[in-house]
């Protein structure tokens, strides 16, 4: 019988399954495989049964299996949990005023994400007013209830409710998202010229006027709007969005945090997650506060920051760096855990998973261990790491592998 593989994956040429059509002891098996576990590599072999992970042998499996995958050598690990990405964005407006339905671009951004190995995926989406992006809390709630309503997608998806608190608007936007149960994180986002990712006021004048976004009497007008607020207006709308964030019992992360006495400010107020620290003094400070610390996985993968800020790779040899995030790239939260640190691909691999699945209190998943829910992918390392199989919730839902 051919494998139960969802519509829309990638069948491969030269399958390496086996299947059974008798009632069998496993639905999958995956076997010859080098698995990450939470704490160790081991060569064995992984059993699936009603969405669950039912066994984590070395060496190989006895019993029958509807599907037996021979991964011959080839790693297999969690799947990928990522808490913020944006590259959904991309799909929905692939030009500047060129819409695509969110069916559609849902539908592109899944399939784009399970062969990045993600199997759970927060999409960022940004309650911001800012046309010129392709940005406004009317289009955000769209696509939170596209997502809401969709029931075909291979990942499991959620919404990250990204909080602009200079527009007063989609503080009453986000408050109804998780008055609504429709958001499983929520973070806040200060995008202040001079402060946070452009703290030099010149360098967020050209970034909006050389992408032809904004004319050069816009981007000055949004300089001086921006500007204008003051702190206790700014702590007064982090206030509301965490108030209502517990009332619903979600996360809360910051964004972009500067400096110390900003991380302790936030974490005062019951923030959890700093999300891309743009100071090492901030990521150790939030680090030694219990904040769980992300950065981005494109910042590792590219050595540095784009902006000049602080690079992933010096916040994980401080030990400050907890969960990586997809952001605008997904390949690069793969590729990630394969970017030598020095440390154990365990301890790497725990930071695209095990981790960032924690922070949000899905315990279910993001680890390879009996009794954990089935997500897991086949990935090929080299040249560059590419995903072979990808299992959720214990269903076989893609397949792609190049001719050997």
């Amino acid at each position: 019988m051919s494998d139960s593989v969802n519509a829309g994956a990638t069948q491969a040429k030269g399958s390496s399954e086996q299947s059974a059509s008798e009632e069998a002891t496993y639905d999958i098996v995956v076997e010859d495989a080098r698995v990450v576990t939470p704490d160790d590599v081991v060569s064995g072999s992984v059993a699936v049964k009603d969405g669950r992970i039912e066994a984590v042998e070395s060496g190989s499996l006895d019993g029958d299996a509807t599907t037996r995958v021979d991964a011959a050598g080839r790693v297999l690990m969690p799947g990928i949990v990522d808490l913020h990405g944006d590259d959904i964005e991309k799909h929905l407006h692939p030009r500047s005023n060129a819409a695509v339905e969110p069916p559609m671009a849902l539908a592109s951004a899944d399939r784009a994400n399970i062969s990045s190995g993600i199997t759970t995926k927060f999409h960022a989406i940004a309650f911001e007013h800012n046309p010129e992006k392709d940005r406004s809390p009317e289009l955000a709630m769209d696509l939170v209830e596209s997502i809401r309503a969709t029931d075909s997608l291979l990942a499991d998806h959620r919404i990250h409710a990204r909080c602009e608190i200079t527009d007063a608007p989609c503080i009453d936007a986000v408050e109804t998202v998780l008055a609504n149960d429709a958001a499983s994180l929520v973070s806040v986002m200060s995008h202040v010229p001079g402060k946070g990712q452009f703290r030099d006021i010149d360098r967020f004048r050209e970034y909006y006027e050389n992408d032809g976004s904004l004319s050069v009497e816009e981007a000055e007008a949004l300089i001086e709007e921006r500007t204008s607020l003051t702190e206790a207006e700014l702590s007064e709308r982090i206030d509301r969005i965490v108030s209502a964030a517990e009332a619903a019992d979600v996360v809360v992360a910051s964004h972009d945090d500067e400096t110390v006495v900003e991380v302790e400010r936030l974490n005062e107020r019951g923030i959890g997650i700093s999300e891309y620290p743009i100071t090492i003094e901030a990521a150790q400070r939030a680090s030694d506060l219990g904040m769980f610390t992300a950065m981005g996985a494109p910042n590792l993968v590219r050595g540095g920051s784009q902006w000049g800020n602080l690079a992933t790779e010096e916040a994980i040899d401080a030990d400050a760096v907890d969960a990586l995030l997809a952001d605008y790239h997904p390949p690069s939260l793969l590729a990630a855990p394969f970017v030598e640190t020095g440390e154990s691909l365990s301890t790497r691999v725990a930071r695209v998973t095990k981790n960032p699945a924690d922070a949000v209190g899905l315990t279910d998943r993001g680890r390879v261990e009996v009794g954990a829910r089935a997500d897991v992918v086949l990935v090929e390392p080299d040249p560059t790491p590419v995903v072979e199989r990808a299992i959720v919730a214990g269903e076989l839902v893609y397949k792609a592998e190049a001719p050997r």
